[in-house]
């Protein structure tokens, strides 16, 4: 308990931002629905928030080695509130491109605050129970942010402002805090192709989490609007992936740990497989496909975390950070380019496109995985795998001491 005190506002910032920014994505959505967005550009907006936390992740080390945690933790909560307010005084698809590019920027970079101020105050023996309690603080507001949008009504002023409001009061817990703002770390360079370099299967494995991840969270209200599901329910359906994510993290992190982790990314992948299969079957009972999005989270959620793992494998340990970026740059590359291709395939062939789309990624990843079974043995030395909720380019630094062997 005392413990917990002692994070209490960097976990209090962590759950109001995600109630605040964890359910834009598919508040937008539905707004641009009923404004009459096409698919198109539905998914401009979602690979412009990836565009946002792309540069947010670059960006927001540099700022705090010039002003310190608390002013660049204010400075993007900021960007953050103005994208959000600006939302319902310029309705159309461009400026709203431009203000989810502001809380791409905001997400990003309160969370690279977050972290590393949080691991400045960890010791070895308090980190596992502060990071426990971090991921489920994080994992936790991303659920009832889900729930959050199935009651608020779609492209309304009350429903912006009222997520502009809690993303302000993130700002309370650091900015009052009398807590003395750790030292700011160096700032890593990005090399985008070290981790294609290190490990092929790595970089592809998180192009394709990328890729899932941007797609399903971008469009995934429309697949299930288009499936008939109610906007509530489309609520529960995004919660319930979140959901099902986390609960893979520790299976899947025991398996990873004890078996070579190129067997565990390509089952991960085939199950993902036939998870999207599984979906598109089920598209005609409510029920089923809130059964299925539970079984695709469970298979694709924890894609990420295994490959960043696989990829420290075979990494030195004054690599670990540029690593970490080079991982973050393609996780972010997939994510930008998913939902502009998926929502152009889905208004040329239909919804199914989505499901269709990640499955044949995931199958590629699994040849790639076959491929590189014969390339070369696995690693002699292995790191322990870590659950990241964030893809940050602090996260390879701020978790060094957790990747020893």
């Amino acid at each position: 308990m005392r413990l917990l005190l002692t994070f209490a506002p960097l976990l209090v910032a962590v759950a109001l931002l995600q109630l605040s920014t964890g359910g834009l994505g598919p508040m937008d959505a539905l707004s641009g629905l009923t404004l009459g967005f096409s698919t198109g550009e539905i998914g401009l907006l979602g690979s412009a928030h990836f565009t946002g936390f792309f540069l947010g992740c670059w960006w927001a080390p540099r700022l705090m080695g010039t002003v310190g945690h608390a002013r660049a933790f204010a400075a993007f909560t900021a960007l953050g509130a103005i994208g959000l307010l600006g939302h319902m005084l310029l309705t159309t698809p461009w400026a709203w491109a431009g203000m989810r590019v502001a809380s791409g920027l905001c997400i990003a970079g309160c969370y690279t605050v977050i972290e590393a101020w949080l691991q400045a105050q960890v010791t070895n023996e308090t980190r596992g129970r502060a990071m426990g309690g971090y991921r489920l603080v994080d994992m936790g507001g991303s659920l009832l942010a889900q729930l959050l949008v199935g009651i608020l009504a779609p492209a309304a002023y009350a429903s912006y402002t009222l997520l502009a409001i809690l993303c302000c009061a993130a700002l309370l817990p650091l900015t009052l805090t009398n807590a003395p703002q750790p030292a700011t770390p160096e700032a890593p360079r990005l090399h985008p192709a070290l981790a294609f370099a290190r490990s092929p299967l790595a970089g592809a494995a998180v192009l394709v989490a990328g890729l899932t991840s941007g797609s399903f969270r971008t469009v995934g209200p429309v697949y299930g609007q288009a499936v008939g599901l109610a906007p509530e329910q489309i609520g529960l359906f995004l919660a319930i992936w979140i959901g099902g994510g986390a609960l893979a993290q520790w299976p899947v992190g025991w398996l990873a740990d004890r078996y070579d982790r190129r067997w565990v990314l390509i089952g991960l992948s085939i199950a993902s497989t036939l998870a999207c299969l599984l979906t598109l079957a089920t598209s005609g009972s409510t029920a089923a496909i809130l059964v299925a999005a539970a079984v695709f989270g469970l298979t694709s959620f924890p894609i990420y975390s295994v490959a960043a793992a696989h990829a420290h494998d075979w990494a030195t340990d004054d690599e670990r950070v540029e690593l970490s970026a080079s991982l973050m740059f393609a996780f972010a590359a997939g994510a930008i380019a998913a939902p502009l291709t998926v929502s152009w395939l889905m208004a040329a062939t239909g919804p199914a496109a989505l499901f269709v789309l990640i499955a044949l990624a995931h199958v590629a990843l699994a040849v790639i995985g076959t491929l590189r079974m014969r390339a070369r043995a696995t690693s002699a030395e292995r790191t322990r795998y870590v659950y990241a909720p964030r893809t940050s380019f602090l996260v390879g630094l701020l978790t060094r001491r957790q990747r020893r062997p």
